[in-house]
């Protein structure tokens, strides 16, 4: 069993049933969720709206391979309503961001672990250190915690 950690956000919508659902969404009978973060209410990243987000992080165990978790995930989105709308950042009912499958590094057409924005991200940041704050970084060698404090908020 891997151990994988992804982020959770939404701005539209009510966003805490957006998050209860995406959580529940994610249980499934190949898929633990072992762990759950505080929400964190956060302005957007990227771009302007006037919507602010609330993100948290999740801790999961599964059997499945990083690219299936992250297929998975955006099945999740899907179900959920998202509409990707081409490249950039726009708002969103539902995000989910695979961050760390074990200690794995990968990049390929689909995927790259670790997120490779994570590090500069504080709501992504601080909700994983709420449950992972030793968790080191593979290329960095940074733990969640050193990360978030070098994070100008």
């Amino acid at each position: 069993m891997a151990i994988a950690y992804i982020g959770i956000g939404t701005n539209l919508g009510d966003r805490h049933h957006n998050i209860e659902r995406a959580v529940d969404l994610l249980s499934s009978d190949r898929i633990v969720v072992k762990s759950l973060s505080g929400v964190y209410e956060t302005d957007p990243w990227g771009f302007d709206s006037e919507n602010r987000f609330l993100n948290m992080a999740a801790c999961l165990e599964t059997d499945i391979s990083p690219e299936g978790l992250l297929q998975y995930l955006f099945s999740v989105e899907n179900l959920m309503g998202r509409v990707r709308k081409g490249k950039g950042y726009s708002s969103r009912i539902i995000d989910l961001d695979l961050l760390f499958f074990d200690n794995l590094v990968l990049e390929s057409p689909l995927l790259t672990l670790p997120h490779p924005l994570l590090h500069k991200r504080y709501f992504v940041l601080k909700p994983l250190s709420d449950i992972a704050p030793t968790l080191k970084h593979p290329l960095l060698g940074l733990t969640v915690v050193e990360m978030l404090q070098g994070i100008k908020t």
